[in-house]
């Protein structure tokens, strides 16, 4: 992808660190919110039903896990190499490399920390089986062997008492999500690993687009102090293997489009790039229920640019891909009422909402990590003396790579609170919002100095603790 940076972007100015008691407050909250997430339910004798078989031992609130150690397995000593070399050079290493072999060194070095972690367990229960679980995609990729007449009636086999209905995981999303892998397999990719494989090497690229984004919009400096943040991210637990990493992927790429057309030189890229953006974005739609949320985004990165020239554009190109399904039989419009039915027709019903509207952000915690906390705290101060600031009549201006990574990480927050406010996100977000984490990971570019070799070292174990003590359904 080729993008265009503003006059002076190489040299932005570091963003200021903002004042220390910040960081540790935010951890802090994080880290307690993690802890009421996992123990308030047992204390309080509360059954939360993070999982549909509560009787089953070992079972842990807020994820969809068990407790099933394991002391060492093929991906630990790569895992535990990787992250060593992470913490101690992945800063550096960001800061003095090229642009370009940045963003190779960001894909290589997360594809391979993706498998390493994975792979602890072994190859086929890290990388075969997440995927070819009776209640995801590959078992019903086998039933299909006529696309449009599946289009025709997937909204008929969308609720519970349907005959014949959708699995858990095809019905709770469009089309799209199945059909990738049906495609997949048609083309001879279609085993258990193969598919693992290729899903995971499409999630190593969701860093790349994130960084194209920022240096897109002028953001050069906290692209490279993002970089080791996005990479050596705790959620890569979910992002190998996951459809919503592939679904986290489209969102990514189609951001990263719209950037480039939104801060484009010359008409024609700034039409050719909006078409792209808006056909990728359409299509998440069908990908997930939940995607319309990236509006949110989209709005951020067009304020970032200043430009609103690609919107009507993209806006168009978006409706491209979903009339399209609609015209074989797949409506969204009128298919998400379906859905809504189902999903409260299942366990959905009886997830107590007092619990998980809360709870989900200490999963989702638990899935991008802690530090997100110290982020989040930290761009709440820069924000807040910026507001304080204009009200002083100061004219100092923001820093425009703060400026950037604020309206970023800030609309990723709101996708989330959204998100959860909607109540039909009760549990398995830890997989579910992964197209929110990276753009909320863009925060902790602005953390000082200090904080960046412990707090990643804290990310990476975090990542590690977790795969080597429990065992995920994703």
């Amino acid at each position: 992808m080729t993008t265009t940076v503003r006059a002076g972007a190489e040299a932005d100015a570091p963003p200021s660190p903002p004042p220390s008691r910040a960081p540790w407050v935010g951890l802090g909250a994080a880290l307690l919110l993690m802890a009421a997430s996992i123990w308030l339910p047992t204390l309080l004798g509360w059954e939360v039903y993070s999982r549909t078989e509560p009787e089953l031992a070992g079972s842990v609130d807020p994820l969809h896990s068990f407790v099933r150690p394991v002391l060492f397995g093929p991906g630990t000593l790569p895992s535990l190499a990787i992250a060593a070399l992470g913490v101690w050079f992945a800063f550096d290493a960001a800061r003095s490399l090229s642009w370009r072999a940045l963003l190779a060194t960001s894909y290589v070095v997360g594809l391979a920390w993706a498998l390493a972690v994975a792979t602890i367990r072994g190859l086929v229960v890290g990388i075969g089986e997440p995927l070819a679980h009776p209640q995801e995609y590959l078992p019903t990729v086998k039933t299909i062997d006529d696309i449009p007449r599946a289009l025709d009636e997937w909204i008929s086999r969308i609720p519970l008492d349907a005959p014949n209905n959708w699995e858990t995981h095809v019905a709770g999303h469009p089309p799209l999500s199945t059909l990738i892998f049906v495609w997949m397999d048609r083309i001879g990719l279609g085993g258990d690993v193969t598919v693992g494989l290729v899903v995971t090497a499409f999630a190593a690229s969701i860093p790349v687009a994130v960084l194209l984004t920022l240096r897109a919009l002028g953001a050069v400096e906290v692209a490279r102090r993002a970089a080791p943040w996005l990479v050596l991210t705790p959620a890569v637990l979910y992002l190998a293997v996951s459809e919503d990493a592939v679904i986290a992927g489209f969102a990514a790429w189609g951001i990263a489009a719209l950037a480039v057309a939104a801060t484009a030189t010359s008409r024609a890229r700034m039409v050719a790039w909006s078409v792209v953006a808006g056909l990728v974005l359409g299509s998440t739609v069908l990908l997930s229920y939940g995607m319309p949320l990236l509006g949110v985004l989209a709005v951020a990165v067009l304020i970032a640019a200043r430009s609103w020239k690609p919107l009507p554009i993209a806006v168009v190109a978006a409706l491209v891909p979903v009339l399209v399904f609609a015209a074989y039989g797949f409506s969204w419009w009128e298919a998400y009422p379906v859905l809504e039915d189902r999903y409260w027709d299942g366990v959905a019903q009886i997830r107590p909402g007092e619990y998980w509207t809360w709870g989900n952000l200490g999963a989702f915690l638990l899935s991008a990590g802690p530090m997100l906390g110290a982020g989040v705290a930290v761009g709440g101060v820069a924000v807040a003396q910026a507001v304080r600031r204009r009200r002083e009549g100061d004219a100092v201006p923001l820093d425009p790579g703060v400026r950037v990574a604020l309206l970023l990480a800030g609309a990723g927050l709101l996708m989330v609170l959204l998100a959860t406010a909607s109540q039909m996100s009760r549990a398995e977000v830890e997989r579910i919002w992964l197209p929110f984490a990276p753009w909320i990971t863009i925060s902790l570019a602005l953390l000082p100095d200090s904080w960046r070799r412990p707090g990643l070292a804290l990310q990476v174990a975090a990542a590690l603790v977790t795969e080597h003590l429990l065992l995920s359904s994703w």
